[in-house]
């Protein structure tokens, strides 16, 4: 009788702690990244920027951080290839180069490719050099991505958003005709295309800050990515740095 009842007591203990188990809460679902988006006024057109911080953290928070500070406010697209890229970010309308905070670290390597449409950072010959300047891309530009951290060659450009609204706006830019102006020998839109302010939506407006205002040193102007090389013979600028991309 006596082992009987062990033995029945054996079997429901497994029972009892199943029971248990099943009776704890499951652990609640990973809940959707927030993707903040920040909005575009140029003198051509307004489009809309969508971020991956799960991707590029340090890449976005650094872009938001300029956002926030009015850094973009009057500054222009000073380089338009058109079947390519368009790049701005660090330049006034009178082409002069604003104060920047320090460069931040490139995150290439994030998986993210340079397609059609997406918002990469705008760097010099040293891929961890990135500072304001960014560019998107008008075509699949595979050729920048992340190859290996062998060299500045190699390591590609960091991808941390991409054009959610507006890129017939970007298509608009990349038609215009341009010219020689202030530093560059080349790819200067005509007339100069100006984001008159970038914000951050749902956000209230940061005051625009002054061209000195930014801590920091001056950025060298980015050289990357070099322009393709159908279009080779067209200069950025009348002192480049050096190249970065094939």
């Amino acid at each position: 009788m006596l082992k009987t009842a062990l033995a029945s007591l054996l079997l429901a203990l497994p029972v009892a702690a199943m029971a248990q188990q099943q009776a704890k809460p499951a652990a609640p679902a990973p809940g959707p990244v927030d993707h903040p988006r920040v909005v575009m006024h140029t003198s051509q057109g307004d489009f809309t920027l969508e971020l991956f911080p799960e991707k590029a953290p340090k890449s976005v928070a650094n872009f938001l951080q300029y956002v926030r500070d009015g850094f973009y406010d009057g500054t222009v697209f000073h380089r338009v290839v058109d079947g390519y890229m368009v790049q701005g970010g660090l330049y006034s309308r009178d082409l002069t180069q604003r104060r920047t905070r320090a460069p931040i670290t490139s995150e290439a390597d994030n998986g993210l490719s340079n397609l059609r449409g997406t918002v990469a950072v705008a760097r010099g010959a040293d891929a961890n050099s990135g500072t304001s300047q960014f560019f998107v891309n008008l075509v699949d530009n595979r050729r920048l991505d992340y190859v290996s951290n062998q060299s500045g060659l190699t390591w590609g450009f960091a991808v941390f958003g991409k054009v959610a609204q507006g890129m017939e706006t970007v298509d608009k830019i990349a038609k215009l005709p341009t010219k020689a102006q202030g530093p560059f020998v080349g790819d200067v839109p005509n007339p100069l295309v100006i984001i008159n302010s970038a914000q951050v939506v749902g956000e209230e407006k940061a005051a625009p800050a002054a061209a000195s205002s930014v801590a920091g040193k001056p950025a060298a102007p980015a050289a990357a990515p070099a322009t393709p090389p159908k279009k080779a013979e067209k200069k950025t600028e009348k002192k480049p740095a050096a190249k970065t991309t094939p």
